[in-house]
């Protein structure tokens, strides 16, 4: 039976007459939560919490559960449990080599296709790969285009609501068919681009780019200065453009300006690290070769060909490392798997489809975007325990759990994104749960076990927040940890 907590705390209740309600047995539990929400850091924030019994499902806390609020990141959760169910957690991705040309004395006279089918994961030695392959059947010289084949989705770069002020950026990389990462945390349509300081003062930084590639232009504006200055220096991409612009200053002796810039169309850039590759093995072009997007023909050969890692273990850098391309990409793969169409159109009907199907009113729920990126994505936090309550007995549930991140585990590959929160006490090892940031909210949503043993799942969300709040979501988490009843 569930009764109202406001004997605790009366002036929780609003001019919506919102109540605070936690079941009996779960009073001294609400009784914690309620005076961490008396935290100074909420004022003028709307605070949703839900707590359910992960057995049963049942509510034993809800503040604000049934409003609507943005989930930032926690909307990967929906995405995640979408991709395991359809496309299953053995799901591959593949990328194909093809040629409609033959090979005559060493030259092949034709063009050579690189067909991308979503893989987030190709890196420079995939490509390596490839070109090791062409060289050993006889490749020596290519006498035609190299061609980049996108279409396995549209071309459709954004999902919606992207700010343009974040284009810059890994987390807001464009999605393409055929692209690629950096390094093996996969942010793919990206580079990471590093500024070192020169040895004298008055000179530009010195500038790598990694994986180094044509794709973009640096614009270095940098300065060193004196050992002891200010550091300024800043790296950002032009909007609508390759040109990557280094400005401010840098100390002598200091520390290396990292930063991971998306790359814009990322599918020149794969055909880019293909072309070095292909020529770093010794393979020629001939005079009037190209490189350019295009459409394979039905009649093109295969040479070569690689599938990606198990969705398996895709979900670990995807949720632990909360990776917005992975988001979008398996959303345009779901529309495609599912409705012949890689549009975030298709993928995000999947996702509403699997939502429905274990359990979600999705009368009360807006769906934008896959990751979280939107600011438009709407879901009440009572949902979000619903979903983490209904997955518990879906096949694919332990890849689920062990894809979330872990308090207090310094591990980057199982701690996550919660390797630096709850480092101490009962949460440690034990929480485990999505977190979600964006500019004004912020979220985390998973599962806890209380000291007696018994499994509760969790789903806070603050919006409209000017503060760092992640501290009072740590509370709360801690909180449940720790209960006894």
């Amino acid at each position: 039976m569930l009764i109202a907590v406001l004997a605790f705390l009366p002036f929780l209740l609003d001019g919506n007459q919102q109540k605070v309600i936690a079941t009996d047995d779960y009073a001294q539990l609400g009784n914690s939560i309620n005076k961490i929400l008396q935290d100074e850091r909420l004022d003028g924030a709307t605070t949703a919490v839900s707590i359910r019994k992960a057995t049963t499902g049942e509510i034993v806390y809800d503040h604000f559960g049934e409003t609507r609020l943005h989930p930032a990141s926690n909307m990967k959760l929906l995405t995640a449990a979408a991709a395991l169910e359809t496309l299953g957690e053995d799901y591959r991705f593949s990328t194909e080599v093809l040629t409609d040309g033959q090979v005559k004395g060493g030259v092949l006279q034709g063009n050579v296709y690189l067909k991308g089918k979503g893989d987030p994961t190709l890196l420079k030695q995939d490509f390596d790969v490839f070109a090791e392959n062409l060289a050993s059947k006889g490749i020596k010289k290519i006498n035609g285009k190299l061609i980049g084949d996108d279409t396995w989705y549209d071309n459709i770069r954004l999902s919606s609501d992207i700010n343009w002020t974040d284009e810059s950026y890994y987390y807001a990389a464009q999605v393409s068919a055929l692209t690629a990462s950096p390094n093996a945390d996969y942010d793919a349509g990206s580079v990471i681009v590093e500024a070192h300081a020169n040895g004298s003062i008055g000179e530009s930084a010195t500038i790598k780019v990694l994986p180094e590639t044509d794709v973009v232009n640096i614009v270095n504006r940098s300065k060193t200065v004196a050992s002891g200055g200010t550091k300024t220096i800043t790296i950002e991409r032009e909007h609508g453009t390759n040109n990557i612009v280094i400005e401010g200053t840098v100390p002598v002796g200091g520390t290396v300006t990292r930063e991971w810039i998306a790359v814009w169309e990322p599918s020149y850039y794969a055909l880019d690290l293909f072309k070095k590759s292909l020529m770093e093995k010794g393979i020629t072009f001939g005079g009037q070769s190209q490189v350019t997007l295009g459409k394979t023909p039905k009649q093109a050969e295969l040479i070569t060909s690689k599938n990606s890692m198990t969705l398996k273990e895709l979900t670990i850098p995807f949720m632990k490392l909360s990776n917005n391309s992975h988001a979008e990409v398996l959303a345009k793969e779901m529309g495609k798997v599912i409705y012949g169409e890689g549009s975030w159109e298709k993928g995000l009907q999947v996702i509403e489809e699997n939502s429905a199907k274990l359990g979600l009113n999705m009368e009360t729920i807006l769906i934008r975007d896959a990751s979280g990126m939107s600011h438009i994505n709407l879901i009440p936090s009572n949902e979000v325990t619903n979903l983490l309550v209904s997955v518990q007995k879906e096949p694919w549930y332990q890849t689920f759990l062990a894809s979330l991140p872990i308090a207090g585990v310094g591990e980057r590959f199982v701690g996550g994104t919660l390797r630096n929160r709850m480092k101490t006490g009962a949460t440690v090892g034990n929480v485990k749960a999505k977190t979600g940031t964006l500019t004004a909210v912020s979220a985390l949503a998973g599962y806890a076990t209380t000291k007696d043993g018994e499994l509760l799942v969790f789903s806070v969300i603050i919006n409209n927040d000017l503060a760092a709040v992640t501290p009072i979501e740590d509370q709360i988490a801690t909180a449940i940890a720790n209960y006894t009843k």
